[in-house]
């Protein structure tokens, strides 16, 4: 899917928009808005608010972590499997486990490390969520873009269209900046 992304100053833009887009065919799952300071009025007005996912890197910290396990896993396995440690090289049961628990830590740390940081996509973003703006993400399916964008075109002239991008986590991926 599709992300757009939209900067507008005021909740009563915010809900405004949020109806619209629901009258066109947007559903909450597809509708997310992201406050630094006003999170209980998204609350309060019925605006789906974005969830933890979307505020912290856990999933591209996670998925960075798992391939760095891999990797070390790989090398330290590969290692082990030819120098003889103890006088024998290691079975391949061993190999296995040592690449397996690579992964594994590799995941946790990624993920550990993602928790506590911001979402390398609304990264981007942060200035203007800390002046008080609303941070409007819309998924969109094919066919579904033209809608929203006139939507927003005709009926919401003050909300800024910032950029758009893919809904997908990607490991290696950096948005375009704003």
């Amino acid at each position: 899917m599709k992300r757009l992304y939209y900067l507008t100053d005021t909740m009563e833009s915010t809900e405004s928009i949020a109806d619209d887009l629901h009258k066109a065919g947007v559903v909450d799952w597809n509708f997310h808005v992201l406050s630094k300071q006003r999170e209980s009025g998204l609350y309060r007005r019925h605006i789906h608010s974005a969830n933890w996912f979307h505020k912290s890197d856990i999933i591209h910290s996670l998925e960075r972590g798992i391939i760095f396990g891999l990797g070390t896993g790989a090398l330290l396995a590969w290692v082990l499997s030819i120098v003889p440690v103890f006088g024998d090289t290691i079975s391949g049961a061993a190999v296995g486990f040592v690449m397996l628990f690579s992964v594994f830590l590799g995941g946790w740390l990624g993920g550990f490390i993602g928790i506590q940081t911001e979402n390398y996509k609304i990264r981007r973003f942060h200035d203007k969520l800390e002046q008080g703006y609303f941070l409007i993400m819309v998924d969109v399916e094919v066919g579904q873009e033209d809608i929203v964008r006139e939507v927003m075109s005709q009926k919401h002239q003050e909300a800024n269209f910032a950029t758009d991008g893919s809904s997908v986590v990607t490991p290696f991926h950096q948005p375009k900046s704003i």
